[in-house]
């Protein structure tokens, strides 16, 4: 018998408290919100930063360098100190950033530089329906392989969510810190405001101090011509990842409004720190170091970025907006080695991987866990740590809850809000993935550990599962054996634990088990266990008819996560189907349906969805069928599944408008039987009162 077994729905005890409004009350609850700037760098290191690790260095008397004003960020805020990118290279950790997806289900994997991001909900696409004004400036790199224009562009900037855009467009772009220059292995290059390129108008400029006067004039602008409206800004630095340029002058004086670098907009002089002699400054702090000069260079680019994060907080304290604005701190993936014509660079000069092992491209913690500070000043802890892993794609149900919108279905991240505003007890746990395959090994650093030198690249994945790190490299098999590493001690990765005791022989069955249940084939990246059948659960008995929902009257911009509406179920109960009988309503309606689909045999299933709204199906924690943003209504969508044989977890998110006709439809077929209706059991133990929080 073909059938569904309902089970609990966890996340409608933890309802949030998100004000999920209708359009018409967009503009007065945003006006609540804080303004929210996320900083990213490119290939900055864990340990290149003075507060995390290079501190300690001149208490050694090693080579080291400074970051005062990102160690003061992190004295007035909150380190995030297991804080994960989804994969150690800056393509697929921007999508997954920009996606709120982890690479299990992110459409930009691997190395796919420029590739066209999805055309899906965003960060920025999110944070405008919440009524913010949303800007880029920097690095971009994620706008379609196809055109040459921000018309022809498939996903520039602006056609995914963001109102304005400055920097670069082209992944490679971003390797030439002077656009309208040569570099040593670069040619000038193209970069963008808004329309226009603009390159040629922007001889002496560096693009550190570019970025830096950009963000603060479009931070400017909102506030003077929109003061009621908050902001979101996605300032992403191309350094200081190589080549190795460094400034032409140093930082100006002060900060903030009539301090540190100013926007001027004019040819020739399009800020305020433009020379005629480019590439040549060096932070007088290590100017008369004996030091190699590709070293000076990287000392000086990293300052650089730090007395811009100076600037950009006396910024918000001279406009009056510091306590109402959120800013994160981070990179994009751990230390590279490139200098593109600069000399022999390595980070093994400041150990840029700090205490761990590991560097881009590699999956061990330096080059996955990266530096992350948040400061929101009465609203972060002050001066604090946590070790709770998260990841990227749990900034966008984040900023969603601090927006007042609830967070989309499809998203694989979970909002850290708890966390940032000092109620860490209450932190459920992320979901810490990473997929990634590159040639390669990891670099033998006679720092590292010696069975971590020279290992393998390849297919590799990590997870963290009950707060334990796994990681395997090399991938041929899912039944390839994960490293267990207890990374909260042991950041090092020194003592695998996979094998020590019965508990980690059954953690190691979950972990393959687990990889297996979160994520989705991308036929752009192959993987060894694409076509592995998804695990089964143990079978659940007794078993009624039907299965569990919940039903809400509520109006949502797109198909959400139930558990962050603003409001509970109006009513709960069991439904003999996947169908819309239990509506309370047929306009602005969310329904939640939960059970165990139970599987005849192992086997290739396909699955289909027809709506009139949107609808997003999950089995385990796999997206299988996302019918929401771009979804036409009433064509049916349809996906390939392999399934083993016994019971899985279903869950289906129906949302409802107010324009169309209450439709859903769902069916699949599979060996031995052609296109039917799902059927549908549950629990008969179960009361329905514990999904009610009663």
């Amino acid at each position: 018998m073909i059938r569904v077994t309902s089970i609990l729905l966890p996340l409608l005890v933890l309802l949030s408290q998100i004000a999920c409004r209708k359009p018409a009350e967009k503009s007065s609850a945003a006006q609540k919100s804080p303004n929210i700037i996320f900083i990213l760098t490119d290939d900055l290191g864990y340990g290149d930063l003075g507060v995390l690790f290079q501190n300690g260095r001149e208490t050694q008397g090693k080579p080291f360098f400074k970051t005062p004003h990102l160690d003061e960020m992190a004295r007035q805020g909150l380190l995030l100190t297991r804080h994960y990118v989804p994969a150690p290279v800056c393509a697929p950790s921007r999508a997954s950033l920009m996606l709120g997806q982890h690479q299990g289900h992110a459409n930009i994997r691997n190395n796919q530089f420029d590739k066209a991001l999805a055309d899906n909900h965003t960060l920025a696409s999110v944070m405008k329906e919440a009524g913010y004004a949303t800007g880029i400036v920097g690095k971009w790199g994620l706008q379609g392989l196809e055109g040459n224009s921000p018309t022809t562009w498939e996903a520039y900037p602006t056609k995914r969510g963001f109102d304005y855009f400055l920097g670069y467009v082209r992944h490679r772009d971003g390797h030439n810190h002077y656009p309208a220059h040569n570099a040593r292995e670069r040619p000038p290059v193209e970069l963008y405001h808004g329309q226009e390129e603009i390159s040629k108008q922007l001889k002496g400029v560096y693009t550190a101090d570019l970025f830096t006067a950009g963000a603060k004039k479009w931070i400017i602008d909102q506030k003077q011509k929109q003061s009621n409206k908050p902001f979101f800004l996605y300032l992403a630095y191309d350094t200081p990842h190589a080549g190795l340029q460094v400034p032409a002058s140093p930082y100006p004086a002060g900060g903030g409004l009539k301090g540190g670098i100013q926007w001027k907009g004019k040819a020739g002089s399009f800020i305020n720190t433009v020379s005629d002699t480019i590439d040549y400054y060096i932070h007088p702090d290590y100017a008369s170091k004996d030091w190699p000069d590709e070293q000076k260079r990287h000392a000086t680019m990293v300052r650089r970025i730090d007395d811009s994060i100076g600037d950009l907080m006396q910024l918000l304290k001279d406009l009056d907006i510091d306590e109402n604005t959120l800013v994160i701190f981070t990179s994009d993936n751990g230390p590279h080695t490139e200098s593109y014509g600069y000399g022999p660079y390595k980070p093994t000069f400041f150990d840029s991987y700090g205490v761990m092992d590991g560097i881009k491209r590699d999956v061990w913690e330096g080059g996955i866990r990266v530096p992350t500070i948040v400061r929101w000043p009465g609203h972060t802890p002050v001066g604090q740590r946590n070790d709770t892993p998260s990841g990227f794609h749990d900034w966008l149900p984040t900023f969603a809850q601090l927006a007042g919108v609830p967070s989309p279905a499809n998203t694989d991240g979970l909002s850290l809000v708890p966390t940032l505003t000092g109620k860490a007890n209450q932190q459920q746990p992320s979901t810490v993935y990473i997929e990634y395959q590159v040639n390669g090994n990891t670099p033998d650093f006679e720092i590292f550990e010696a069975s971590h030198q020279g290992q393998a690249h390849g297919e590799m994945q990590v997870l963290y599962l009950d707060g334990y790190k796994g990681i395997r490299t090399n991938i041929h098999s899912s039944q390839n054996n994960f490293k267990i590493y207890d990374t909260r001690s042991d950041a090092k990765e020194k003592n695998d634990l996979s094998s020590s005791t019965p508990y980690f022989q059954e953690l190691q069955k979950r972990m393959k088990e687990r990889v297996l249940r979160l994520r989705r084939p991308d036929t752009s990246a192959v993987r060894p266990y694409d076509t592995v059948a998804i695990p089964a659960i143990a079978e659940v008995q007794p078993m009624e008819e039907g299965l569990e929902y919940g039903v809400y009257e509520v109006t949502t911009p797109w198909t959400p996560v139930p558990g962050s509406l603003a409001v509970k179920p109006k009513k709960v109960g069991q439904s003999k189907g996947l169908d819309l009988s239990m509506r309370t309503r047929d306009k602005d309606i969310v329904i939640e349906y939960q059970g165990l689909l139970e599987v005849p045999q192992t086997g290739e299933y396909t699955f289909t969805i027809q709506t009139d709204g949107g609808a997003v199906l999950r089995l385990h924690d796999a997206t299988i069928l996302d019918a929401d943003k771009g979804y036409k209504s009433g064509t049916t969508l349809s996906s390939r599944v392999y399934l083993e044989k016994g019971f899985h977890p279903l869950r289906l998110v129906y949302a409802g408008g107010a324009e169309t006709v209450p439709t859903l439809r769902t069916t699949w077929s599979g060996p031995g039987f052609t296109m039917q209706p799902l059927a549908l059991h549950h629990k008969a133990e179960h009361s329905s009162n514990s999904r009610t929080g009663k």
